[in-house]
């Protein structure tokens, strides 16, 4: 599947506001157990990237919470110029999402961690969304997520549970983006992007995720408002 930019009628339609989820294991383990993935399974704070070692061997899915900036800004801008250029191969076995909420990029990387690792996914909200959105157009799963009143309610929970005020305005902004494999491929899924990016070949999940995310760091060395969870199954992998 090659990089297509995403229908541009999905940027011009109204959109709803949510309340922005905290980046909190808790909140997030909360929200999965009472929707169907097993108890065995939860988000794990990730302390540093510079040894594979911290991160879980379990892991399946990473979220990863940076700040939104004039430099990672111009990097999405040349990175969409670039991949729409030499283009990429996209495994028919990713789904994407495509964010038209707003303040719901937490909640869309997590349902593209879990529709995309469904054998986490017991009976329940997000093993509902990931089966129907299988065979859907990035249109109609957008529609899927929009019109789905239950995730809205789960998502307004979780965000008032959360250890700190909740937040609907545009200051101090920042945005979630989840890291999986599939394939063999390593992916970046991020609803506010054109397509899903593939990082390339993938064997060791941990090792791989954490050169792309140094390099996201890197590129905004003078900022400090990143940090990452862990799907899996324990703290020790």
């Amino acid at each position: 599947m090659e990089p297509t930019t995403t229908d541009s009628t999905l940027e011009q339609r109204p959109k709803q506001m949510w309340i922005r989820l905290e980046s909190n294991p808790d909140v997030w383990n909360k929200m999965i157990h009472e929707n169907g993935v097993d108890q065995e399974w939860n988000f794990h704070d990730i302390y540093g990237f510079d040894e594979p070692s911290m991160i879980p061997k379990s892991t399946t899915a990473i979220i990863f919470l940076y700040p939104v900036n004039d430099i990672s800004k111009q990097f999405r801008q040349e990175e969409k110029e670039k991949l729409i250029s030499q283009g990429q191969d996209i495994s028919d076995s990713v789904t994407y999402f495509k964010q038209t909420i707003g303040n719901a990029c937490g909640m869309m990387a997590l349902i593209h961690a879990l529709a995309n690792n469904k054998q986490l996914l017991g009976p329940g909200l997000f093993h509902d969304i990931a089966t129907k959105a299988e065979k859907m157009s990035i249109k109609e799963r957008a529609e899927l997520l929009e019109t789905n009143e239950k995730l809205a309610t789960v998502h307004k929970s979780a965000a008032l549970s959360g250890q700190t005020k909740p937040r609907t305005d545009d200051s101090d902004r920042h945005y979630y983006v989840c890291f999986t494999k599939i394939d063999g491929q390593l992916y970046e899924l991020d609803g506010s992007k054109a397509f899903p990016i593939s990082h390339g070949p993938c064997e060791d999940f941990a090792r791989a995720t954490s050169k792309v995310l140094l390099e996201y760091i890197a590129r905004d060395s003078k900022s400090y408002d990143f940090s990452a969870m862990a799907l899996s199954k324990n703290l020790t992998g």
